[in-house]
């Protein structure tokens, strides 16, 4: 039996959503899913993108927005939206819930599970009678590394 975090069943939930949707199952859109299963970070549209095209792969800008649409769409990633307007993607089948700091100055991501949230978030749904199906918990503050590049002098103190 396939594992449900394997490539093959990723690639099937994908399929049966472009199915469900009368869309169509392109190369492309196949090629932009491994790309992102094979990755563990962030990324953006525009690293997909360069990434695809150092690959050789023939995708349009316009095909990787769609296909990140549709991919969100069907729950197989996750969008965020962290301090720039650029937002950025992860993979969500196999990637464990969990949450992110993020430096205000040098906007390194930081991600971090504490199970705590999880309790919460699971007795606020029951107490006011809602199945929660996800949850964001974002933190914001200032790194204390000393080699951020964009430490400024007030927060080095």
């Amino acid at each position: 039996m396939s594992n449900s975090n394997s490539p093959e069943k990723v690639r099937q939930l994908f399929s049966e959503h472009l199915e469900k949707n009368q869309l169509r199952k392109t190369p492309e859109r196949f090629a932009i899913l491994d790309e992102i299963y094979s990755r563990n970070q962030h990324f953006d549209v525009e690293e997909l993108f360069e990434s695809m095209k150092a690959k050789n792969y023939r995708v349009s800008r316009a095909t990787v927005y769609n296909t990140l649409d549709l991919l969100v769409e069907c729950n197989l990633v996750r969008k965020h939206q962290f301090i720039s307007s650029l937002a950025q993607y992860e993979k969500s089948v196999g990637h464990s819930q969990h949450h992110h700091l993020i430096c205000n100055q040098c906007q390194t991501v930081t991600e971090f599970c504490e199970p705590r949230l999880h309790h919460i978030h699971q007795s606020i749904g029951e107490l006011l009678g809602y199945s929660i199906r996800s949850h964001s918990f974002i933190l914001h503050g200032d790194c204390t590394n000393s080699a951020c590049p964009n430490k400024t002098q007030n927060s080095l103190s």
